[in-house]
């Protein structure tokens, strides 16, 4: 995941330089800003698609097993 950020981190800061001598109102500032927001909808679509554990897939299936029950305090 931090590989990702990293790779971010340098669009980012590609952007911004690009963006500085052409104009924000170029059209390769907004090409640059947009990497960016797809590298950033590909690193929030790798966060919500963690794998299950083997205990969660457990729960799954058994979700009345002593090991799945939840208690409230």
């Amino acid at each position: 995941m931090s590989d990702i950020q990293e790779q971010i981190d340098k669009e980012r800061e590609q952007a911004r330089a690009v963006c500085d001598i052409k104009g924000a109102a170029s059209g390769e500032c907004a090409a640059a800003w947009d990497a960016v927001e797809e590298l950033q909808a590909e690193a929030s679509h790798q966060k919500q698609a963690k794998p299950k554990n083997s205990l969660e897939q457990y729960c799954d299936d058994n979700p009345d097993a002593a090991e799945c029950r939840v208690y409230d305090n």
